[in-house]
């Protein structure tokens, strides 16, 4: 049976890329997908004054995956993007894991001088639901000279358990150490709390080597330091803030992709490159796809389709690796459908 993919083109580059990606999905798994294209973002709350319809998440409940490409106009503010689209699936959907790998491949350049593929190879799990996003808090006294706004980060112990495990099992898995990333300093509450729960829940895993960083010192030794980290784990905002960093060393934030998922949830997961909509080379075809196609990839394995996505991954190495085309931001010429031909060929050539 066929994959139901609800697909989410966006703004900005967004659809551009997307569609490569679904071309390259589609050599990866011929007839393996059903696809439903749904116009919403910033053109559809231009027309409705919202990003998606009312029943949207009803809509995406229907499937068994989201594939997104980005949101964002200058002409909607950022929070009102944010929390009339993304975050509403997330929460909606409980996709409480954001998975981000952060890896050099072989043929990109980082701007870390001396560093290779062997020094940049990370995963940063992220807690998605709650933490400083939770949407906590108000405003009051509005206008006036002593307004006062409150945002409340929430933090519960499930949250946080479940993440965490999730997090300690991927480096069990992988090269079998964790650092968990916090300011527990300066926050002595919740974070301190979150300090407790992996001190548990590494109970369970005593063979992971825990390091405990506040976000300041991660961020410095992402950079000093990248082949440090294995698996990471960070609460909402600061696995935000690293993994852009992140993007960054890897070679830039064409590349980047994520995972929203639930592995024990009913819903559909959301996949998506991390790049935004990118406004200023919309409509001039030479956004970067590889973070839309590795998010593909993610998604193929999300979905059960783990050869698949081993393929796919293969011919971004081999495109990236080789002498194959890049996009202006990897420092080459070629369009995005230049570069999603050369993916696609790959992917035939290797069947």
């Amino acid at each position: 049976m066929a994959h139901r993919i609800a697909v989410i083109g966006g703004d900005g580059v967004g659809p551009e890329v997307v569609a490569q990606g679904i071309r390259v999905l589609e050599a990866a798994c011929p007839g393996g997908f059903e696809w439903t294209h749904l116009p919403w973002g910033s053109d559809h709350h231009a027309r409705t004054g919202a990003l998606m319809p009312d029943d949207g998440l009803r809509t995406l409940a229907g499937h068994d995956a989201i594939y997104l490409g980005a949101v964002g106009s200058p002409a909607v503010p950022d929070h009102v993007t944010l929390w009339g689209l993304l975050l509403p699936i997330r929460q909606r959907f409980d996709l409480y894991l954001n998975i981000r790998p952060i890896r050099l491949l072989p043929g990109v350049a980082t701007p870390l001088a001396g560093r290779g593929p062997a020094d940049v190879d990370m995963v940063c799990v992220r807690e998605n639901t709650e933490g400083e996003y939770a949407g906590a808090g108000g405003r009051v006294h509005v206008g006036m000279g002593h307004e006062v706004g409150l945002q409340v980060d929430v933090f519960t112990r499930h949250g946080v358990e479940r993440v965490v495990r999730h997090a300690f099992g991927l480096a069990r898995g992988r090269r079998g150490r964790l650092a968990s990333i916090t300011k527990s300093n300066a926050s002595p509450h919740h974070f301190v709390m979150w300090d407790e729960i992996v001190d548990a829940v590494h109970a369970d895993f005593p063979d992971v080597e825990l390091d405990r960083l506040l976000v300041d010192a991660a961020c410095a030794y992402m950079v000093s330091q990248p082949a440090r980290f294995d698996v990471m784990v960070a609460s909402n905002l600061f696995g935000d803030v690293i993994t852009d960093i992140g993007a960054a060393i890897q070679g830039g934030m064409g590349l980047a992709a994520s995972a929203n998922i639930a592995p024990d949830g009913a819903g559909p997961g959301l996949f998506e490159p991390v790049h935004g909509s990118a406004p200023d080379i919309a409509g001039r075809g030479i956004a970067n796809p590889i973070g839309a196609v590795w998010a593909g990839a993610m998604m193929l394995d999300h979905l059960g389709e783990a050869e698949a996505a081993a393929r796919v991954m293969a011919a971004i190495e081999s495109v990236l690796g080789g002498d194959g085309p890049r996009t202006p931001d990897l420092g080459g010429t070629a369009s995005t459908p230049e570069v999603g031909d050369e993916l696609v060929r790959a992917l035939r050539v290797s069947q």
